[in-house]
């Protein structure tokens, strides 16, 4: 059954996991048969792991899952509990000696919401593996997408609450295409179709403002290094090499320029994983132009499915007051 959600991917489950209390998680992509694997990042202050690896001229060509949480570099603990997960389970790269799982991750920086002190750890990680299933997946104040928030050129309290949002793609030729993105970025979101700035900096009286106006004002403070970063796994069931998914995770970005401005800034560390389980041979410029379509439509639905909580509005409820 088609769910609309990176699920609808053969061989791809979503686990999530989050403190609400916290306004923090995290958001597993599990393979268990495994998938190759690549990665692109493009913002300037980035918090991952085993992004090397995916790497064409390195080793391993497979990973197991992906693992995208908030707090910040400390919330990238919560692969330690996907890999103890998925050893347990079995599945892993066989070294001869014992199970290695393959697990990227990347982290955005959410310790400006919610109690900063409470970072996904591994336990987290391991809830969040454990419950990985092909049921849809859930939207908005969930997983990596707890705390994350959006519009913060001009300062957090400035700013508006972003989430988790997954988008799917089944075509007549049997490519089925998936996204999943926790957007948190320095700028604002926009709708690609109308232009429409969905979430993104507000004035003094709480309106947004088109972020044009705030780029020519001298008077807004630095923001802090690497307190943002959108993060997002595409996937597909495309027969690709290596190399070839990290050109799908290079393309996918075009999804991220389309919909948040600014992007790729110094203050943001955005990365895509690009996963791919093999059933159909396709183009990999097909395969990377779709995927950039359908991360535009995840962003957009991260923000629309977002919740104001901790202080923050999200678009529903500015929507609401109009």
């Amino acid at each position: 059954m088609k769910t609309g959600t990176i699920v609808d991917v053969p061989g791809i489950e979503v686990g999530n996991a989050q403190n609400e209390t916290a306004l923090t998680g995290c958001t597993v992509v599990l393979a268990r048969d495994g998938a190759v694997g690549g990665v692109d990042v493009r913002g300037s202050a980035p918090g991952t792991r085993e992004t090397d690896l995916l790497h064409p001229l390195n080793l391993v060509d497979r990973v197991h899952a992906v693992c995208l949480t908030g707090g910040s570099a400390f919330g990238l603990a919560a692969a330690d509990g996907v890999m103890n997960y998925l050893e347990e389970k079995r599945i892993g790269l066989n070294t001869g000696f014992g199970i290695v799982p393959i697990v990227p991750a990347a982290a955005l920086y959410d310790l400006s919401l919610g109690d900063s002190s409470v970072r996904p750890d591994a336990k987290m990680g391991f809830d969040a593996v454990s419950k990985a299933s092909k049921h849809k997946v859930q939207e908005g104040n969930v997983g990596a997408g707890c705390g994350a928030s959006v519009g913060k050129l001009c300062g957090f309290d400035q700013a508006m609450k972003s989430g988790l949002g997954t988008a799917s793609r089944i075509l007549q030729n049997g490519l089925i295409i998936g996204a999943i993105v926790a957007v948190n970025a320095v700028g604002e979101v926009r709708d690609p179709l109308t232009n429409e700035v969905l979430a993104g900096v507000r004035d003094e009286n709480g309106a947004i403002r088109k972020i044009e106006h705030f780029l020519t004002d001298q008077k807004f403070s630095p923001i802090p290094a690497g307190s943002n970063t959108t993060i997002a796994v595409v996937a597909s069931n495309a027969n690709l090499t290596k190399s070839q998914v990290n050109k799908v995770a290079q393309m996918s970005h075009n999804g991220l320029a389309r919909t948040i401005y600014p992007v790729h800034t110094m203050n943001d560390g955005d990365t895509i994983f690009s996963l791919a389980t093999g059933e159909v041979k396709v183009p990999v410029d097909v395969v990377g132009t779709l995927c950039a379509d359908i991360l535009t439509e995840a962003v957009v639905r991260a923000i629309l499915a977002a919740k104001g909580v901790g202080g923050l509005p999200a678009y529903c409820d500015i929507k609401q007051q109009k």
